[in-house]
């Protein structure tokens, strides 16, 4: 086993320095509470040592991002025996299932097979929050699979805040062992790099500008969009590569590294009937409520429509809307609270909330990384995702066609509590594309894609590429939507899939490790690799793989490449309920 390192700091590390605040406080909304759970508990956490640039906190393991990638890596390097530092720049872990408020996107099989024990055992701790503490019927309470919303979208559609609740409990005893450190609302911001290792990440409190070195054997880039990779100098690609290079059948005619799929600022609302809750006229409204985007194949109309884009035919579609929860349409699709699952009386209204990532809310105007594009540029980007999701709201409030005739619903209104923020967005954009390492090995269509791998493999019905160095599961559809560079949406079947280690390692660097969005795919099978339970598996796998390598004194290519070292790692994975393997399956 590994020997950990212990330390102790004094009581100036309370502001930012520890997590998860008093589950009163956080049901409550307030960020602030996050510190203050385990600062009470006045245990020691780990080194801090004060130098001249600032303070620097050492580790077993440094996970920069505090995303779904970036709390599974933790977990599972803390269960191994590690001292960790995560970091997250915003108030809340958990990245798309909490600050992005994007309930999971799973394939149809996650209630049986095709996830990692310690993915299912979040999935049972948030519907065991529910259970404990909301008051639910004694039918929704029996339900095995309990579907707290009843979105369409998935069988686990839930609010953003019991994550984080779920996300807490796991962590907890971790910190009160003082081996657990959370910086949140804490950004990269710079790395020291010796030949083909990082030394140290140097990140700064977004609140008070201060700055604190972290110092590791290992790295972890969990950030969502991989901005670890440039500071460290670690070789990617971002955009879409050219089918030349990839040989893909769905790839671009060019390298185009600024085109990349759309983000999304989401946001949760409910509807009270004979209620007025329209907002302020946004400032961007009268550009977005004309808005006829400029795809390839062409969009239907204009975006703040009904009618959009089907992603897999491209023809126009509408999938009706009714905040009454009529039907099931765009309500339905993402509704993380439906009354009928509490008891009468205890929730007002009869529609329950929605949380609203659809097509019409979907921003593609410029990328969020590349070549040319600048952080105040990104940050932009940011403002006007944000100003197109209240546009969206607003023509909902005031123009949307309904079924009986009239215009506008007026009492549809935003849930600010349910996201944690003032202005009712989420806190963070849902990223789906980041930059992604330049691999030993990369995955691509010809791998995963159903009809390539048709043309390939001499298997019928057609399997995805099997990989001797799995270190994970994962399946969902190669699904990218419109694009920063003009592309309509690319959405076809793939193949339930293997996560091979080798898009875990670097082509150079040999001691950061992603452990997200950000491992060697290409803008293709990112596609596919990107949804909730994959990046969990991804960051399991990255945990397990730095503490492996410290228990092994090996290093990451080392243990690819050595065939024994391969096989223990992979019983070790195996042995802590991660699945490598599929059965057989019909593809999405």
């Amino acid at each position: 086993m590994i020997r950990s390192r212990f330390y102790s700091i004094h009581s100036d590390h309370a502001k930012g320095f520890t997590m998860f605040g008093h589950r009163r406080r956080f049901l409550e909304g307030c960020g602030q509470g996050l510190a203050a759970l385990f600062a009470a508990a006045g245990r020691p956490v780990l080194a801090t040592v004060a130098t001249a640039g600032g303070r620097e906190v050492s580790a077993d393991l440094v996970v920069i991002g505090g995303g779904l990638g970036g709390c599974a890596s933790a977990l599972a390097a803390l269960r191994a025996g590690l001292t960790v530092v995560l970091t997250e720049p915003t108030d809340w872990i958990g990245g798309q299932l909490t600050s992005q408020a994007v309930p999971p996107d799973e394939h149809p099989w996650i209630e049986q097979f095709g996830a990692n024990a310690s993915y299912r055992e979040l999935r049972r701790a948030i519907r065991d929050y529910y259970r404990h503490h909301y008051p639910m019927t004694a039918e929704a309470r029996r339900a095995r699979a309990l579907n707290p919303g009843r979105g369409s979208v998935s069988i686990l559609c839930h609010e953003p805040k019991v994550a984080l609740a779920a996300l807490t409990d796991l962590f907890a005893p971790f910190a009160s062992s003082g081996r657990f450190l959370v910086l949140t609302e804490h950004e990269p911001v710079g790395a020291e790099v010796q030949g083909d290792r990082v030394r140290a990440v140097r990140v700064r409190d977004v609140r008070t500008g201060d700055e604190r070195t972290l110092t590791a054997p290992y790295f972890l880039d969990a950030t969502e969009l991989g901005d670890l990779l440039p500071m460290a100098g670690v070789e990617y690609v971002e955009g879409s590569e050219s089918r030349d290079r990839t040989g893909e059948p769905h790839a671009s005619a060019s390298d185009r590294p600024e085109n990349q799929q759309g983000i999304t600022a989401c946001f949760a609302m409910e509807y009270r009937e004979g209620e007025d809750h329209t907002i302020d006229r946004p400032a961007e409204y009268d550009f977005w409520r004309n808005y006829v985007p400029k795809m390839n194949p062409p969009w239907p109309g204009r975006l703040l429509d009904l009618v959009s884009a089907n992603p897999r035919t491209l023809q126009a579609d509408s999938r009706g809307f009714d905040p009454r929860g009529a039907g099931a349409g765009l309500w339905v699709y993402r509704r993380i609270i439906d009354p009928r699952n509490h008891e009468p009386g205890s929730f007002p209204g009869s529609s329950g909330v929605t949380l609203v990532n659809w097509p019409q809310n979907d921003y593609w105007l410029g990328p969020m990384t590349g070549p040319n594009v600048r952080p105040e540029a990104a940050r932009k980007h940011i403002e006007r995702a944000k100003q197109l999701s209240l546009s969206l709201l607003y023509w909902l409030q005031t123009e949307a066609p309904r079924p009986d005739g009239k215009v506008g619903w007026k009492g549809l209104k935003l849930r600010p509590d349910l996201v944690g923020t003032a202005d009712g967005l989420a806190k963070a954009p849902y990223i789906r594309e980041a930059r992604r390492i330049l691999a030993e090995f990369t995955v691509l269509e010809q791998h995963v894609g159903t009809e390539a791998r048709r043309l390939k493999s001499k298997d019928d019905p057609p399997v995805a590429e099997t990989f001797g160095d799995s270190v994970g599961v994962g399946s969902y559809r190669i699904d990218l939507h419109p694009s920063t560079g003009g592309d309509n949406y690319i959405d076809i079947s793939s193949l339930p899939f293997q996560i091979p280690l080798g898009a875990l390692i670097p082509k150079r660097v040999e001691n950061l490790i992603p452990a997200c969005k950000n491992i060697g795919t290409t803008h293709i099978t990112n596609g596919c690799y990107r949804l909730h339970p994959v990046e969990w598996a991804i960051g399991e796998a990255a945990g397990a793989l730095a503490a492996f390598c410290l228990d092994r004194k090996e290093t990451p290519r080392g243990v690819r490449n050595t065939s024994q070292r391969l096989r223990e790692f992979q019983a070790r994975l195996v042995a802590q309920g991660v699945e490598t393997h599929w059965p057989r399956v019909t593809p999405r």
